[in-house]
């Protein structure tokens, strides 16, 4: 609905109401011609309340790391309180855009919170869409170790270097060259930052 029509419907005046929205206390977004529309709140009985904990692996032979990232995560929403009502676990590339466990996951309307180790265990592409898409839902994706890098760009670039090294250098070497890579993209961002 327009701001107006929220702020009569909270019997606000609507100064109040854009001034609640500039702080941010509105579920709202602006429009290109101006106008600022507020979503309307999802009813108590359709609000998805789930919270699911997803975790994944590239290759069979990672199953161990598996485990022990399902046991963070679980030990993570226990630190917070959660009530966690669905655990998935998955053995899939990161660049596979056809799993199967993660697809299901991501349309279950009873899950209203995902947490992940990182963001690349969801997806090495794409988060922000996602995450978007939940916002919208009032649903929410959490991740345990957020990323330290400044530009997401500069994620998304590591994560194909990553993906490529490994390929073509094997694993136990992938990660050493990515980092070394990662490191020169992160001093030419900072060299671009300097006026």
């Amino acid at each position: 609905m327009r701001l107006s029509q929220y702020a009569k419907q909270m019997n606000v005046s609507y100064k109040t109401a854009f001034r609640w929205w500039r702080a941010g206390r509105l579920d709202a977004y602006q429009l290109d011609t101006g106008t600022i529309i507020v979503r309307d709140p999802l009813p108590e009985t359709l609000s998805p309340k789930g919270i699911a904990l997803y975790a994944r692996v590239s290759t069979q032979g990672q199953k161990a790391d598996l485990d022990r990232q399902v046991e963070r995560l679980k030990t993570y929403a226990a630190s917070r309180g959660y009530q966690v009502t669905k655990i998935v676990q998955e053995i899939a590339s990161g660049m596979n855009d056809t799993r199967p466990k993660l697809l299901k996951l991501l349309t279950d309307p009873q899950i209203g919170k995902i947490v992940v180790e990182h963001r690349d265990r969801l997806t090495r592409f794409g988060f922000v869409y996602i995450e978007q898409l939940f916002a919208m839902q009032g649903r929410s994706l959490e991740v345990m170790f957020p990323t330290d890098t400044k530009y997401d760009l500069v994620d998304d670039f590591i994560a194909v270097i990553t993906s490529m090294a490994s390929r073509i250098y094997g694993r136990r070497h992938s990660k050493e060259r990515a980092e070394k890579i990662k490191q020169c993209v992160e001093q030419v961002m900072k060299q671009e930052d300097v006026p």
